[in-house]
C-alpha cells in the first residue's frame, strides 16, 4: 500500500503537482505492527542473525538508494528542489537514486543486493527483517537519531524485541474528507461512510486497495467488540469476513475508489464525491482549489503510514550508507522532504526549517496523542499480530482475494 506522494503544500500552491505513482501492499510473509501505544507486532518473532555495523570507516565514495519518489530529489524533477547534492557534497558519497513504485518492488529489488538503502514502508518493512534482507542499524552511530519523535522508535513496524532495525522517516493518518456545503451535521465517525453511507449513496470515496480491509476492521474493532479484533491487521477468517460484509455494503454507495489523489480532489470540487478517505495532502490542495471540505481523524483513530530507512545486508557501502541515514534525518532535510511530499517529518526539528509557519500543526509533528491513534499499515500474516497464539490469523493473499471479491 502506498500513498501518492506530493510536492508538499507550499510547493504545489499554483503550481502543477507532482504525480507519481500509488503503491500495492505486498503479498509476501510477514510483516510490521500498528501504531503507538501496547504494540505486540514483531514480538516473538526471529529475525535471520545479520550482523550490525559496529563502528564507521572511511565513506566508500557512493551509495545506491531506493526510495519512494520524493523521498530522495536531487533537481532533476525540480531544479529548486535538491536536498541530495548538499548531502554529496557533504559525505563525498555520490547518490544513486531508484526510485520504486510499489513495496513489491521495493522487496524484490532489496534482494538483488545492489543497494544499500531503502525507505520502507510498514506494508514491507518485516519482510525485509524475515528475508535477512536487512540489517539492524546501530542507532549509536547516528547523531541525528536522538532528534526522532520518540513516538516512531521501538514500533512493532521497524524493530524486534528492542533492536531498531531503521531510522523513522516521515508518518501520517488516513482522514476522514467531507464536503461542508453537503454533509450535515459534521460527522465525527467512520460511521459516515460504513453504517450510515447510504444518505450520501453514489457520493462516497474509499481507497482503492486491499489494506483498506483494515480501516473496516478498525471500525468493527470499536463498534462490535465481540469481535474479538485487538488490531486491524490480524483478523482471523470470521474477523476478516465480517469486515468483508461491511465494505460489501459500503460498495453499494461508492461512487469511485481512489488510488490519484488528483482524481479525488477533482470529484470532490465537482460534487461526484462528498465523503471518503483522504490524506492531510490532499484535503490541503484541495481546499487551495477551492473545494468546501474538512478533514479530521475520527473518534475511533485511523490507519495511516509510518516509513524507516533501512540498509542492507549486503550492503557494499555501509559508510556512506549510514551517511545517507544520518543526513536524511537531520532537520533541514527532513524539512524540504516533509514539505515536498506532504507527511509529518520523523525529526520534529524540522520545524524550525520549514517554509510553512502552519505546516507543523497541520501535519500534527510533536503531537504524541494524536500519534498514538494511528494504526500504521502493517502486511497482514499468519502469525497473528495482536498475539494470538490459537488461531491462525489470514495473510495479505487471503485479503487480495476478498478485495476482489469486495469489488466484483
Amino acid at each position: 500500500m502506498r500513498r501518492t506522494p506530493s510536492r508538499g503544500i507550499t510547493v504545489v500552491a499554483g503550481a502543477a503537482v507532482l504525480l507519481l505513482g500509488m503503491a500495492a501492499c505486498g503479498t509476501d510473509s510477514g510483516d510490521d505492527d500498528k501504531s503507538g501505544g501496547d504494540n505486540p507486532g514483531s514480538e516473538g518473532f526471529t529475525p535471520p542473525d545479520v550482523p550490525m555495523l559496529e563502528s564507521l570507516g572511511d565513506p566508500e565514495g557512493q551509495v545506491n538508494i531506493l526510495a519512494w519518489p520524493g523521498y530522495a530529489e536531487d533537481g532533476s524533477t525540480d531544479e529548486t528542489v535538491d536536498w541530495v547534492t548538499p548531502f554529496e557534497e557533504a559525505s563525498g558519497c555520490q547518490a544513486n537514486v531508484k526510485p520504486f513504485g510499489t513495496s513489491d518492488e521495493a522487496v524484490q529489488l532489496m534482494k538483488t543486493g545492489e543497494y544499500d538503502v531503502v525507505s520502507a514502508s510498514g506494508d514491507a518493512t518485516l519482510r525485509l527483517i524475515a528475508a535477512g534482507d536487512v540489517a539492524p542499524v546501530n542507532t549509536d552511530l547516528i547523531e541525528n537519531y536522538a532528534d526522532i519523535s520518540p513516538f516512531l522508535k521501538d514500533q512493532g513496524y521497524n524493530s524486534v524485541d528492542g533492536q531498531m532495525y531503521g531510522v523513522p522517516h516521515g508518518w501520517g493518518a488516513n482522514l476522514l474528507m467531507y464536503d461542508t456545503e453537503t454533509v450535515s451535521p459534521a460527522p465525527t465517525s467512520w460511521a459516515a461512510v460504513f453504517d450510515d453511507a447510504s444518505q450520501y449513496a453514489g457520493k462516497v470515496t474509499a481507497y482503492d486497495s486491499p489494506i483498506y480491509i483494515a480501516d473496516a476492521a478498525l471500525y468493527l474493532m470499536n463498534t462490535q467488540p465481540d469481535l474479538g479484533i485487538k488490531d486491524p491487521y490480524a483478523l482471523d477468517e470470521d474477523q476478516l469476513a465480517a469486515a468483508v460484509e461491511v465494505l460489501k455494503a459500503q460498495k453499494e454507495n461508492v461512487s469511485e475508489y481512489w488510488s490519484d489523489y488528483l482524481k479525488e480532489i477533482q470529484a470532490f470540487k465537482q460534487g461526484d464525491t462528498v465523503i471518503g478517505t483522504t490524506w492531510q495532502v490532499i484535503a490541503s490542495l484541495a481546499q487551495s482549489e477551492g473545494a468546501p471540505v474538512e478533514a479530521f481523524l475520527p473518534d475511533e483513530g485511523s490507519t495511516g503510514w509510518s516509513d524507516t530507512w533501512m540498509i542492507s545486508s549486503k550492503s557494499k557501502n555501509p559508510n556512506c550508507a549510514y551517511a545517507w541515514m544520518d543526513y536524511i534525518a537531520s532537520p533541514d532535510a527532513q524539512a524540504q522532504v516533509a514539505e515536498w511530499f506532504g507527511e509529518a517529518p520523523a525529526n520534529p526539528k524540522a520545524c524550525d526549517s520549514v517554509t510553512d509557519d502552519t505546516f507543523c500543526e497541520t501535519y500534527h509533528v510533536s503531537d504524541a496523542d494524536y500519534a498514538a491513534q494511528i494504526h500504521y499499515w502493517t502486511t497482514p500474516i499468519e502469525q497473528c499480530l495482536d498475539g494470538r497464539t490459537d488461531v491462525k490469523c489470514t495473510d495479505y493473499g487471503d485479503w487480495t482475494t476478498a478485495w476482489t471479491e469486495i469489488k466484483g
